[in-house]
């Protein structure tokens, strides 16, 4: 009996670090979140080649995730607030994987219309689904992380996305090459499946998991953490008081998170060309086969990862030297959106691996800049973390809709992708923009009652 005491005594005043187990798994399910959007770029070319896609339709195809996603960010957002992550992410999860899956079966309905309109619809569907995914991981970030940590912990799980061309872009090039393309949504949607699982076994909230130390919870809670636990009721009654379109409202009339919105966008303009259209790229501009774009996207990739995780380093880093929260977080977004800019050289040199270079730079100096999900966990309402989340991807993802049809026009009227490259570095420019003279002082928000 004394002795159990004394472990309990010991596992209270150790300070735990659960949270990083947490911030582990959250990482794994944004990688497979945006390996499954990255399905259509790597298998593209083939289902083009059996369904007679042209650029046009094919920039439509690949906005069809996008039109759902950004339809769905208010109720997503609303549904995080009301009953939590654990639940709502894992169905978003097992959702997006199911329609994953189904993807692979396209090829069965006979004619190139029917597949046409069913991968579509699939897509959309996939979108829809996946809604809840970056507001839930904002909103378990800022639950789980004090402030001092928070810009590391977004940068990592952020930093997912060009983990994901890593890993899965090569994987997914190679399942194309020797089994078809239809296997690689059959792979990636059973390891969704199975990844929900581990989700709704693992997750809890901070006050609410058995190994968390009261060491870890003071330290997360008395350095800004948003500890959600007894508290969600509450945050309930508070939305409920306000009311929902006031609330949306009160959001979007604030200067400071409309420029986070705004900047959230442009960077996104990146992203998206490079889920989309950039293996297209290097095959049709640059001549690879599929298997040589895969493995040559995962350069980029790898940069992208590199900076994204060094920008949240860094800012965490000015946090604890003393520099202000606004500084902090300005100075890598800036910067690294400014070496970005760098993609549009690829228009002016025409050795392959300069051109591998210039985009390893820019997605490098991207990954640097992707601070946006740390900036909405500093400054969104502790009520209304997954709302303003869901607002903030809202925007963000709305270049998912342009950047894709955009790029395709382009393609398509031009023969050639230097007008989409200028068209990505001009979003890049206009991101300094945003954080420089819209965003001021950055600094949580405090809601008005009704």
């Amino acid at each position: 009996m004394e002795m159990s005491r004394t472990v309990s005594a010991a596992h209270v005043a150790k300070r735990t670090r659960v949270r990083y187990g947490i911030l582990l798994l959250i990482f794994l399910i944004t990688t497979f979140n945006y390996a499954d959007r990255a399905t259509l770029s790597v298998t593209g070319s083939a289902m083009r080649a059996e369904f007679g896609f042209d650029a046009i339709r094919m920039g439509y195809i690949f906005s069809a995730f996008s039109w759902a996603y950004v339809l769905s960010q208010l109720p997503a957002g609303w549904l995080l607030d009301r009953f939590g992550a654990r639940r709502v992410y894992a169905a978003s999860i097992f959702f997006w994987s199911l329609f994953t899956l189904l993807q692979s079966s396209i090829g069965l309905l006979g004619s190139a219309a029917a597949a046409v309109t069913a991968l579509f619809v699939l897509r959309f569907a996939m979108g829809a689904a996946e809604s809840p995914a970056f507001p839930a991981n904002a909103k378990v970030v800022a639950s789980w992380f004090p402030t001092n940590e928070r810009g590391t912990a977004s940068a990592i799980f952020n930093s997912a996305q060009y983990f994901a061309a890593v890993v899965f872009t090569p994987l997914m090039a190679w399942l194309t090459h020797a089994f078809g393309w239809h296997m690689v949504y059959v792979v990636m949607g059973m390891m969704g499946l199975l990844l929900a699982l581990t989700w709704l076994k693992v997750m809890k909230n901070p006050a609410d998991h058995p190994r968390v130390s009261r060491a870890e919870l003071e330290y997360i809670e008395q350095g800004g953490g948003v500890i959600s636990g007894q508290k969600q009721a509450r945050s309930a009654d508070k939305i409920e008081s306000t009311g929902g379109w006031s609330l949306v409202r009160q959001l979007l009339s604030n200067r400071m998170l409309v420029g986070v919105y705004l900047a959230q966008y442009c960077i996104n303009v990146l992203t998206y060309f490079f889920l989309t259209w950039f293996p297209i790229y290097l095959v049709q501009a640059r001549g690879m086969t599929i298997l040589q774009a895969g493995l040559v996207a995962s350069l980029p990739a790898i940069c992208g990862f590199s900076g994204g995780v060094l920008g949240g380093i860094l800012s965490d880093g000015l946090i604890r030297r003393g520099h202000s929260l606004t500084i902090a977080r300005k100075v890598p977004i800036v910067g690294g959106m400014l070496l970005s800019v760098c993609i549009i050289g690829c228009n002016y040199v025409s050795t392959d691996w300069v051109v591998v270079a210039l985009m390893s730079l820019a997605f490098f100096g991207k990954g640097i800049g992707a601070l946006g999900w740390a900036v909405v966990a500093d400054t969104s309402p502790k009520e209304a973390l997954g709302l303003s989340g869901a607002i903030f991807n809202m925007f963000g993802n709305v270049a998912g809709i342009v950047t894709p049809i955009v790029i395709g026009y382009l393609v398509a009227k031009t023969g050639s992708f230097n007008g989409a490259l200028v068209f990505v570095g001009i979003n890049a420019l206009l991101t300094v923009f945003s954080y420089l003279v819209i965003v001021k002082d950055i600094k949580r928000v405090e809601l008005r009652p009704r």
